[in-house]
């Protein structure tokens, strides 16, 4: 569900709906979200389906890492939080690098070439990882499902934006949100039991795992067919390209809006949470299975995707309450909400000693929550304060901030998940909410929305 914070550019043809004479055409909708000029109810199911499958792929390879570092490259538990926090430094920074010209690309080529070729990339990533003889190994190949990655959440957040009107972007991050917890269950609760199925077939653990990886790699190309098929053909006009140096300087200088430096401080949070939730989760319930609980290595993480298929079942229910509450209330006040309720979330991992015990189900359940709370609202309240002229830079600078949080939270988060204890991620990632909520009780009333930068003039369509 990190899917929908690495927003690029604006779709001009289809956001032409603001000049569109409204009184003649009647308004189409898709489950309560406005749909722009030029977009059919197939292309925004496509899109949903995207988020779907896309938040499967992304989730199931950092929830299966636990397993290959254990069965096919032996590693001791004792440096496994430590690589994890690497590998998610190493497709951090595969993902910063590739963010100056996934946006020209889509908007040269159009959106949907992008999304295809993400998805191959993934596959690629996927089909080898299990292959690797050894961690540097592993790195690259999470370097490559890393810039697949990219693709796809760039995409995400730029077609979320392209498709609806501006008075639904809350409701589109939210069904976003929504289907991307559908997809975060099928990878927990499906895609990482599978080496467990194949080993009750009679498979060994390496053949299985191997076996599952390419079965997995191979669904997400058929998935890149179809979706070629049914997002939109619609090419955007061309926009100019902007260098990395002058995104990063037209987005920083957004900074003295306190709208938009409390957006950057909640994605620099949010779109760690989803990566330690995903990663360290699955490592600590794996690792407890194997040492304590004489569960073996697939059985464990079998265990870990039904713990972890818990919290994604509470965000893909918590989604869309906290879409509707962006369009709802000020958004700075739910980004301070959001923010105190995945703190609090986080911080609960403190009280757990058995991951594999009743006490760790409620943990789950307020982790879902704050997790999807953080997720959701941080791109809406950007959306209302840059400038439509900037407001790729300022989206460019939104990545960047998240990217920045994976990779300081992963790699302290994973060092101390070794020295201190499994806790130790959610702990960081916890204060690190509570600062930002501080930050943003701080400024929220000198928040105000910019009038060229969501438009609040619309009219509301009739129902």
């Amino acid at each position: 569900m990190h899917l929908i914070h690495r927003g690029m550019r604006h779709f001009p043809k289809i956001d032409a709906c603001r000049c569109h004479d409204r009184s003649m055409t009647p308004l189409r909708r898709v489950l309560g979200a406005y749909l722009a000029d030029g977009v059919t109810r197939a292309n925004m199911w496509a899109l949903l389906a995207l988020a779907t499958a896309g938040t499967a792929v992304i989730s199931f390879l950092p929830s299966a890492q636990p397993h290959i570092l254990t069965a096919i490259l032996g590693l001791p538990e004792s440096r496994q939080g430590t690589v994890v926090g690497l590998l998610n430094t190493a497709a951090e920074l595969a993902m910063v690098a590739s963010l100056a010209w996934y946006g020209a690309l889509a908007d040269r080529f159009g959106r949907r070439v992008i999304v295809v070729s993400g998805l191959v990339l993934c596959a690629a990533g996927t089909a080898l990882f299990p292959f690797a003889a050894d961690t540097a190994v592993l790195a690259v190949l999470r370097v490559v499902f890393g810039l697949g990655v990219a693709a796809i959440n760039a995409m995400l957040s730029t077609i979320a934006i392209d498709y609806v009107r501006s008075r639904s972007r809350g409701a589109s991050y939210g069904l976003i949100g929504f289907f991307g917890g559908l997809g975060a269950l099928v990878a927990v609760l499906v895609l990482v039991r599978l080496p467990q199925t194949l080993e009750a077939g009679g498979m060994a653990p390496v053949q299985a795992a191997r076996t599952a990886f390419l079965l997995i790699a191979a669904g997400i190309l058929v998935t890149a067919g179809l979706l070629w098929l049914t997002l939109s053909p619609v090419r955007p006009v061309a926009a100019e390209r902007v260098p990395l140096v002058r995104l990063v300087r037209e987005g920083v200088a957004l900074v003295r809006d306190p709208g938009v430096a409390l957006s950057y401080a909640a994605s620099f949070v949010a779109r760690a949470d989803l990566a330690i939730v995903v990663a360290f989760m699955s490592l600590w319930i794996k690792n407890h299975g194997t040492e304590h609980g004489g569960l073996s290595g697939a059985e464990a993480l079998a265990k870990a995707g039904a713990v972890v298929g818990i919290s994604q079942m509470v965000a893909l229910l918590c989604a869309p309450v906290f879409g509707w509450l962006g369009d709802r209330m000020r958004r700075q006040d739910l980004v301070v909400v959001a923010q105190v309720v995945a703190a609090l979330a986080y911080l609960s991992t403190l009280l757990v000693s058995d991951p594999l015990g009743p006490g760790m189900m409620p943990v789950a359940v307020l982790i879902g929550v704050g997790e999807i709370a953080a997720i959701t609202t941080a791109g809406p309240l950007l959306a209302q304060q840059a400038p439509a002229a900037v407001r790729g830079s300022a989206f460019g600078v939104h990545t960047l901030c998240g990217a920045a949080g994976v990779m300081i939270i992963s790699a302290l988060g994973g060092a101390l998940f070794d020295a201190w204890r499994p806790a130790g991620p959610f702990v960081v990632a916890g204060v690190f909410s509570l600062a930002v909520a501080c930050f943003g009780l701080a400024v929220r009333r000198r928040v105000t929305a910019r009038a060229e930068a969501d438009v609040a003039g619309e009219a509301v369509p009739a129902a």
